[in-house]
């Protein structure tokens, strides 16, 4: 999905909120304590959408999204890359307007229609002013793109074209080498294994990506979000008018599950100066009970930063590395726990012997009491940062619906982080990590 010239974009709404600006701001001040709170409505349209809803009149604004189980586990055997080149086409070309009408149309509204792509997932989300001409004519637009796409076929064949050389080029890079080896060393034969190939790539036909829109992007599998300036009645006309003139569609079989890989440790030939080292395995699924002492565990371990044990172990004690890092990224399927750095290629071995050291003294002892407090209050203080605009919100939002976790996960998180233990943090690591399954790939390694 090609984003559209954000200045001319932002001009119509410079000017509209010059009446509103001193409200938005007095209002601002007092706002952000509130979104520990947040009010989420959910319904399910007639059609089968699902509905999710945040009425916020602090800023004259509207966000929405709207997803579908049409990510890349989604592709056919063969044609890695189709579900991310279907969901980039959606703009090319929509009820009789090209691609280069559909932004002016864009950008004389000042509304951005943007979207996104990965394993589970694929979607449009749309920002664009609350007031009336502006509100109904990017919400036609949008329903335009998502219900008449035409899939121009020379628009096809030149980002085809695009694809094929970026691929080319990454595939020159020690990093996106790495990734994709990752992946593929984690999940195997997996549809979360596949990355697009040069040959996948060219595979790809109009009726592939057809195929794809007309099986995937459907009324029942519709998750819609919207945050903003609207009412509950507005709402639910908006969720209508943007997936009421999608198929049905057909149920989906089940995404294959996640074959835990055995341990191993791999190793890619290439000049570059550097090693690049990446070691995980799969772990945990959106929804999992255990995801927040993992992820207050995580903090301490490798996703705090300059405080983290990997980066006091690695960086400032030995220098091996400027940066160490590990998270836990939960997926529908068990998602990757991974640690990441660069090192000089003949301190290699040593860097990554005491990456497991410090992995393993974690899983075997878990957090002093120190360091638990410190992770959770810094979780928690910075909470309010992960919802501080719409957009943000709307991200969160998006993610809950798609998943169907509980509509109090923002409201309860603080206090979720906050009841964590030391003892559950240890219990979760040692449940969920083991040496059995943990790989490693190492690109320009000795």
């Amino acid at each position: 999905m090609r984003t559209h010239n954000d200045f001319l974009q932002v001009i119509p709404m410079i000017r509209f909120f010059r009446s509103a600006l001193l409200r938005a701001v007095s209002v601002l001040a007092f706002a952000t304590p509130a979104l520990a709170n947040v009010d989420i409505q959910h319904w399910t349209a007639a059609n089968g959408a699902r509905v999710y809803f945040v009425e916020s009149h602090v800023l004259p604004i509207l966000d929405v999204q709207v997803d579908f189980d049409a990510g890349s586990a989604r592709d056919p055997e063969g044609r890695s890359g189709l579900a991310g080149m279907t969901h980039g086409l959606l703009d090319s070309g929509a009820g009789g307007l090209d691609e280069d009408a559909l932004a002016e149309k864009l950008s004389d509204l000042g509304a951005r229609l943007s979207g996104s792509a990965d394993n589970d997932r694929a979607g449009l989300s749309l920002r664009t002013l609350a007031s009336a001409r502006e509100r109904e004519g990017a919400l036609a637009l949008m329903r335009t793109v998502l219900t008449a796409p035409e899939f121009p076929a020379a628009v096809l064949e030149r980002e085809k074209a695009r694809a094929i050389a970026s691929l080319r080029e990454a595939d020159t890079k020690p990093d996106q080498i790495g990734a994709k080896r990752f992946a593929k060393a984690l999940y195997g034969d997996h549809p979360y294994g596949r990355s697009a190939t040069v040959e996948s790539i060219a595979a790809i036909t109009c009726d592939d990506v057809l195929a794809h829109y007309r099986r995937h992007y459907v009324a029942s599998r519709a998750v819609v979000s919207i945050v903003g300036d609207v009412t509950r009645e507005q709402a639910e006309a908006i969720a209508l008018q943007l997936t009421g003139d999608l198929p049905a569609g057909e149920p989906l079989p089940p995404i294959a599950d996640v074959t835990m890989p055995k341990a191993a440790t791999e190793r890619v030939a290439h000049p570059a100066n550097q090693s690049h080292i990446f070691v995980g395995q799969p772990v945990t699924r959106r929804g999992d009970p255990d995801f927040f002492p993992l992820q207050v565990g995580n903090y301490i371990l490798g996703g705090g930063g300059f405080v983290s044990r990997l980066t006091k172990e690695v960086r400032e004690k030995r220098g091996y590395a400027y940066s160490v890092y590990s998270y836990f990224s939960p997926q529908r399927q068990p998602g990757p726990f991974q640690i990441g750095l660069q090192t000089q290629r003949a301190q290699a071995a040593d860097a990554l012997k005491v990456v497991d050291e410090t992995l393993a003294s974690f899983i075997a002892k878990g957090p002093t009491a120190d360091e638990l407090k410190a992770a959770k209050r810094n979780l928690v203080d910075g909470f309010s940062l992960r919802l501080d605009s719409n957009r943000k919100l709307l991200d969160s939002l998006a993610t809950i619906g798609f998943y169907g976790l509980p509509l109090d996960w923002l409201s309860k998180f603080q206090e979720r982080v906050e009841a964590v233990t030391a003892a559950q943090v240890k219990e979760a690591f040692q449940r969920r990590l083991s040496a059995d399954h943990m790989v490693r790939v190492i690109v320009a390694g000795d």
